[in-house]
């Protein structure tokens, strides 16, 4: 079972709402504040963050980056551009554990970083 918590600034009910409908029905889905949320995964509480924002690393990805470090986190999109899909599904396989995004991509994003999540 995974254990997923929505942070980022905005749009956290329908983010879950998508992590939800692309998830396993196994999963545990918990919106948080960016702050609970980031502690969630450092102290492995949560097995993946995934929040929102205007930017897409901004308030969606400040707290994660601050205390799990750049390594752990990627913004997969901002305003105008999104990450190529190969290059979303390779953030999830390789490891992250943090995925920001802006808030008009969700319905592009949270289904194929969600599809990766299922095959982990």
């Amino acid at each position: 079972m995974k254990r997923i918590v929505v942070g980022g600034q905005i749009d956290k009910e329908e983010v879950k709402a998508l992590v939800i409908q692309y998830g396993l029905p196994e999963y545990t889905v918990d919106v948080k504040s960016d702050l609970d949320a980031a502690m969630a995964i450092k102290t492995g509480a949560a097995d993946y963050y995934i929040g929102a924002c205007n930017t897409g690393g901004g308030g969606a990805l400040a707290m994660a980056l601050a205390l799990l470090g750049r390594d752990n986190c990627v913004t997969v999109s901002m305003p105008g551009k999104i990450m190529p899909e190969e290059e979303i599904r390779e953030s999830v396989r390789s490891g992250k554990k943090a995925f920001g995004f802006t808030a008009q991509h969700k319905n592009d994003v949270v289904p194929i970083i969600m599809d990766e999540i299922n095959k982990i």
